[in-house]
């Protein structure tokens, strides 16, 4: 009867403390999410990277996805998933940007003064409702050097709304888009291509015929852009830092 009640008490135990562990919920773009294939693909989201800066006592989930704004996550129903599982003392981490400059697609553009802020601010505010922590950062940039080295924005007004929705709502804030120049300017024009996906044709087998992305992560810029965050989220002092190694 003891062993019986022991094994019991064991079972309990673990079910309490998985319960209790917190969770950190990553909702973004292409530039975030986890990538198939990934011991041949040489494509990763920085998100993807997350894991191997974070200990065992946070559960990471990754519902960042390809090709999403921060109008089409919503309206597809990705928020929901995320929502439905928030609990007290949980973080979710909101990176969107990329895609809502998409000014041919109704589906996932928005103008970053009205539905872009709007976006952001529900999400801050559905996130707090469950006693969890929003962290909005802005988006990491492109390698967009121009003939004088010099590295070009294209992300225009839509980090400055991130910038200013952090401020207004007292929200915790990581530039990410301060921090991945900062990595592109010191690689310089020609080196930041191996954050990036450059390959001659027959290089890799994985792109047979070639590929040049300024906008996607190699696995070494993915890793390099996540400890990025990982140290800039140690130091805001939210609760996140003690799971951070």
């Amino acid at each position: 009867m003891n062993k019986k009640l022991n094994i019991l008490f064991l079972f309990l135990s673990v079910m309490i403390f998985a319960q209790q562990k917190p969770s950190l919920f990553l909702i973004g773009d292409s530039t975030m999410a986890d990538k198939e294939n990934p011991e041949k693909n040489p494509e990763h989201g920085w998100g993807q990277m997350l894991p191997i800066v974070m200990t065992s006592g946070i559960a990471i989930q990754n519902h960042a996805t390809n090709g999403r704004s921060s109008k089409s996550f919503r309206t597809e129903g990705r928020w929901d998933k995320v929502v439905k599982q928030l609990k007290k003392g949980d973080f979710v981490i909101i990176q969107f940007g990329h895609n809502d400059q998409k000014v041919n697609d109704s589906s996932r553009f928005t103008n970053p003064y009205t539905q872009y802020r709007a976006n952001l601010e529900r999400y801050v505010t559905e996130t707090r409702a469950k006693g969890a922590t929003p962290i909005l950062m802005t988006s990491i940039v492109r390698r967009n050097f121009n003939e004088n080295g010099v590295l070009v924005d294209t992300h225009k007004e839509y980090p400055l709304v991130v910038r200013m929705v952090a401020n207004d709502l007292k929200v915790a804030f990581v530039d990410l888009q301060l921090l991945t120049e900062q990595m592109e300017i010191s690689y310089g024009p020609e080196k930041s291509k191996k954050l990036h996906l450059h390959f001659a044709e027959g290089e890799n087998p994985y792109y047979p015929k070639g590929k040049d992305d300024d906008t996607h992560l190699s696995k070494l810029g993915a890793e390099t852009v996540a400890k990025l965050a990982a140290n800039s989220l140690k130091n805001l002092k939210i609760g996140l830092e003690k799971y951070i190694k």
